[in-house]
């Protein structure tokens, strides 16, 4: 399991919107989008999108979905699965904490579906 890394502080990703941490800053081997879900959550995929080659970062997001720019692909934001094609391969997850109000990425490690960052 990867060491977390300090993405930033709660308030610098406004609720609907996400930060690309690029793989120098992350030491994994992709681009990944940490997102602030409308639900106030905070989760992670991996930013390309599995359909074609597009930033999830720069989609919409919708409750605690993710839609493509690009066709529309749509993804859980708490599982990575998908929920609307085109998109038949689901995103891959990274486990995300707030602690002390920093955003605590964690890249590599698989996210629990279960939990909510907040």
């Amino acid at each position: 399991m990867s060491e977390g890394i300090v993405v930033g502080s709660t308030g610098e990703i406004e609720e609907g919107t996400a930060k690309v941490v690029e793989p120098e800053e992350s030491g994994f081997a992709e681009a990944i989008a940490v997102f602030h879900a409308e639900t106030g959550c905070f989760f992670a995929l991996n930013d390309t999108c599995t359909h074609e080659e597009a930033s999830l970062a720069e989609g919409w997001i919708e409750g605690e979905e993710v839609e493509c720019p690009l066709h529309s692909s749509s993804f859980s934001l708490r599982t990575g699965k998908v929920t609307c094609l085109p998109a038949t391969v689901d995103a891959r997850t990274h486990r995300v904490e707030v602690r002390d109000g920093q955003i605590v990425l964690y890249p590599g490690a698989d996210a629990d579906p279960e939990a909510c960052a907040q």
